[in-house]
Order: C-alpha cells, then sequence, then structure tokens
C-alpha cells in the first residue's frame, strides 16, 4: 500500500482544513515547496496535491506553489482541485504533474473523464467525496443524491488510474479513517482504491493495509502533527 503525504494548499500556503471548512484551517507551512521536500526526503515515493482555493473557484488558483513542488521533488506527484476542462488537464500534465484528479466534472461530466483518461491513459484519477455514502462537489459545498459505490462503478471500463476516496465526515478530525467503507468501494470495482480522511495513527494505516483490497492511504494532519512519523510509517508498510 502507498502512501500519500498530503499537501492541501490555500492562499499559497500549506494548511489542513477540518471536514473541509475553509474557516477552519491551520497553516503548517509558508512554503509548500519545503514542506514537499520534507515528505520526499522522508521517503516517500508520491505526493498528493490539492488546490483548495481551485475546488472553489472550478480553476487553478494555487498554480504557483504547484509548480514549486514539481520543479523541486522528483518524486510523481497527483493534484485535485478546479480541474474541470480538458485544456487544464494537458496544461498540469505538461508541467510535470504525473496524475490529475477529477472530482467535481466526475459528476458533472463524466464524458471528459472518459476522455482525458483515453488520452492520458494511467495519468487520470477520480476523486469520490462522499459525506454519508454520498457525493458532495465544488469543494464539497454541494452534496448530491449520487451514492458513491454507484458513481465508482461508473468508471470500470474507463481506464481511470484509481479513486481517492474520502470520507468528508473523517477528514483532518483526526478520528480515524472509514475503513469499512474504503474497504467496500474498494471491493465493488477493479479500479485501485486510495483511502482518504481521517488517517491518524501508525495503528489506522495498518488496518487498511490489513484489508487487502485498498491500495493507498492519504495522510496530512497527522504528518504535520507528529502522529504518524512519515519514516517509521513507510518503513512498516514496505515490511
Amino acid at each position: 500500500m502507498i502512501l500519500f503525504p498530503a499537501i492541501d494548499l490555500k492562499d499559497g500556503q500549506a494548511v489542513r482544513l477540518v471536514h473541509g471548512d475553509m474557516d477552519r484551517s491551520t497553516v503548517f507551512n509558508d512554503d509548500p515547496a519545503a514542506q514537499a521536500q520534507t515528505f520526499v526526503d522522508a521517503g516517500c515515493t508520491w505526493l498528493h496535491l490539492v488546490d483548495l482555493n481551485g475546488a472553489f473557484a472550478g480553476e487553478p488558483v494555487n498554480a504557483a506553489p504547484v509548480e514549486a513542488i514539481l520543479k523541486r521533488c522528483k518524486v510523481p506527484a497527483q493534484l485535485g482541485g478546479g480541474i474541470r476542462d480538458m485544456a487544464t488537464i494537458e496544461r498540469w500534465l505538461d508541467r510535470g504533474l504525473a496524475r490529475v484528479i477529477l472530482g467535481t466534472v466526475a459528476v458533472e461530466n463524466p464524458a471528459l473523464v472518459r476522455e482525458a483518461a483515453r488520452a492520458f491513459p494511467g495519468k487520470v484519477a477520480v476523486g469520490i467525496d462522499a459525506r454519508e455514502g454520498r457525493v458532495a462537489t465544488k469543494g464539497w459545498a454541494e452534496e448530491t443524491d449520487v451514492i458513491a459505490t454507484d458513481l465508482a462503478r461508473s468508471f470500470e471500463d474507463a481506464g481511470v488510474a484509481a479513486i481517492i476516496y474520502t470520507d468528508i465526515l473523517r477528514d483532518g478530525a483526526m478520528g480515524g479513517p472509514n475503513i469499512d467503507a474504503t474497504a467496500d468501494l474498494a471491493r465493488a470495482v477493479s479500479i485501485p482504491v486510495i483511502a482518504s480522511g481521517g488517517v491518524s495513527s501508525l495503528d489506522d494505516l495498518k488496518a487498511l493495509d490489513a484489508t487487502g483490497v485498498i491500495a493507498g492511504a492519504i495522510s496530512g494532519r497527522a504528518l504535520y502533527d507528529g502522529a504518524i512519523d512519515l519514516r517509521e510509517a513507510l518503513a512498516a508498510l514496505r515490511d
């Protein structure tokens, strides 16, 4: 299982939110590229980036810090937030991003996901953010009646590289991930599923790994707060 350290970008800074609330943010680093390098130095093999402002604006807002991270760090990075058209997808991939994450458009324009996955094999993931099993979009500001599992299944034949499943009620709350819901989703599809939201201890990571069906886990606040030691976690997952 791959551990993805998360860097959430708001107003050019690395922050963490609680339950996706932009008014409940904690700034952890004024230099996101330096933060990313710290994770790389600890041995991570991927980075997970989110343009929080972009998710609400519907277009990239934190392009400068993302580009700085891509220039400085030599591990692959995936990015979500405000990526809602083919031109933006192409632009990010041209700039060295390894994978784009399409969230809102997966609900509103699934044809774009399919088109992008065909055009860029292995470089398109779907972000499914859910509150009590139902998908939320536009930076989690809008709730839909779409069931997370149904949305995931709809992309089974699309060629997407991964699904990032976030339980919104667990995100940033340090209360543990929704292991059962994530594992159920992973068993429902053949697409690799990455867990996000609430991953707050080494035991959480081991429990996700022990399901045998979850391909990766994203952690943010726990790494910044020191609840998870990145080097220790990476070593444990390798073993």
